[in-house]
């Protein structure tokens, strides 16, 4: 079981950094075929965690844990904020208003908030992700941003 914790502060400069982590994370697991799901999620939770979270705050960290779990890998992200309710973001109807949560949603097996919304964990099935799911997967996050763009 391979488990990974990082803590940063909310700076936005400290992407590059996560994403290296996680590359490495990836990498170590031998799930490298994940990389960009795990990553683009995981890039958006860290940044929810920096903007909304912590408000930009340099003074607030986030914490980012990474590890293996049955059939798959998690991350999971914490800020020092005070929490939002989680329940009013992240469906397709909503996702002009928290289009990171649905990102995070359509490329996570599983998403669960917890402590009042100040943290995230995203968990990636990767032992044998089944092909008809990663393309509805793609066809989602296309249509989303075709709307988006228009």
């Amino acid at each position: 079981m391979t488990n990974e914790s990082f803590v940063i502060q909310s700076d936005i400069a400290n992407m590059p950094y996560v994403e290296e982590r996680v590359f490495h994370f990836c990498r170590e697991c031998n799930v490298g075929n994940y990389y960009s799901t795990v990553s683009v999620a995981t890039l958006q939770a860290v940044k929810n965690a920096i903007v909304h979270g912590n408000g930009s705050n340099a003074l607030k960290n986030v914490t980012v844990s990474m590890g293996t779990c049955r059939g798959g890998v998690f991350v999971e992200v914490r800020d020092e904020g005070v929490g939002f309710d989680f329940a009013r973001y992240g469906s397709v109807e909503e996702a002009a208003k928290g289009q990171g949560i649905f990102i995070m949603k359509s490329l996570a097996d599983r998403m669960t908030f917890s402590d009042k919304g100040r943290q995230v964990k995203l968990e990636f099935d990767v032992a044998g992700i089944d092909p008809a799911d990663a393309l509805e997967r793609a066809s989602i996050l296309q249509a989303h941003f075709a709307f988006v763009a228009a």
